[in-house]
């Protein structure tokens, strides 16, 4: 048995297809198929059921699958061990990150730190909060950016900074030419969201009446904040961003960029990691890059002029 057949067999358990396994692990088909079946032949059982399709695990497989992780794991750790203890940055790093975090945080960080530390590699996957918390927790990724407190207990969260809302209100809209909004005059009628899962969706629903909420059928939504802001642009209603996606936006959207009076509703944004991570060296050095290029453009401390919608709601 070696660690490359478990990762194999991951591979495969997760796409559940051996040509798709393969083309993920960086190997051939016929390469992957092999390695699997020595182990099933080592181990005398069947780990997958290759007459379904997709293909599935079979009863024995998913024990096999569930204890690889738990192999795969640990064995990571020794080579964090030695790395920590000699103080380098090397290997690759593997971060969840929310939807409405990756494309306006990571492009500003993500070239100059593989510059300064090029023995580094990181590995971006886009994932919704609870997908960042149980691959902490079952260990298939190293670190998370993700709106907190997330109320993990093992989950340790390190703040990197605020970030607040504004408001994206079209021309159409009856409160365009209001210089300023509040929290108050959000009306969910109104409002186009992202569609549920997203954690940002429900910092905008806490910021609404509850009763209203529960009470309103809400028909237009969208996994994209991007087609919000189009769906506004077409007389759909107004929409809520996160400020650095607002300053992203190009310059003739701009205009109907209106901020919220104090307090501005903002979100904590944290990078997160279970308790049992090693690699604080590389914790340390994300901080240090992220907060050195947000310093001076959002709050890196909360202050009293800003509230926290809350994710109250399942997401």
């Amino acid at each position: 048995m070696t660690l490359i057949q478990l990762e194999y067999v991951l591979a495969v358990a997760e796409h559940q297809n051996f040509t798709l396994a393969a083309e993920k692990s960086f190997v051939t088909q016929p390469t992957l198929s092999m390695q699997i079946q020595k182990l099933e032949k080592e181990l005398e059982v069947e780990i997958f059921d290759r007459s379904s399709h997709p293909i599935r695990l079979t009863q024995i497989g998913e024990i096999i699958v569930n204890q690889a992780k738990s192999i795969l794991k640990e064995a990571r750790k020794m080579e964090q061990i030695v790395n920590e203890e000699k103080g380098m940055l090397e290997g690759d790093f593997i971060i969840g990150v929310l939807p409405t975090v990756l494309p306006t945080l990571v492009p500003m960080f993500y070239k100059n730190f593989q510059r300064s530390y090029p023995k580094a590699n990181l590995i971006i996957r886009e994932m919704q909060t609870h997908e960042i918390v149980q691959s902490l927790e079952d260990g298939s990724i190293d670190f998370g950016l993700a709106v907190t407190p997330l109320h993990e207990e093992q989950i340790v969260e390190k703040t990197l900074y605020f970030e607040p809302m504004v408001a994206y209100i079209p021309p159409s809209h009856p409160m365009h030419k209001q210089m300023t909004v509040s929290a108050k005059d959000l009306d969910i009628d109104s409002i186009l969201l992202l569609k549920e899962g997203n954690c940002f969706r429900n910092n905008v629903l806490n910021l609404c009446d509850p009763k209203h909420i529960r009470s309103q059928t809400i028909k237009l939504d969208s996994g994209n904040l991007d087609t919000l802001v189009k769906l506004s642009n077409e007389g759909y209603g107004m929409t809520v961003l996160p400020l650095l996606h607002a300053e992203d936006l190009p310059e003739e959207f701009k205009k109907n960029v209106k901020y919220f009076s104090e307090p501005v509703p903002t979100r904590q944004v944290s990078l997160v990691y279970h308790q049992s991570n090693l690699r604080i060296s590389f914790e340390e050095s994300l901080v240090r890059s992220i907060q050195g290029i947000i310093r001076g453009k959002i709050f890196l401390e909360k202050n009293n002029n800003v509230i926290s919608p809350l994710m109250s709601l399942p997401g």
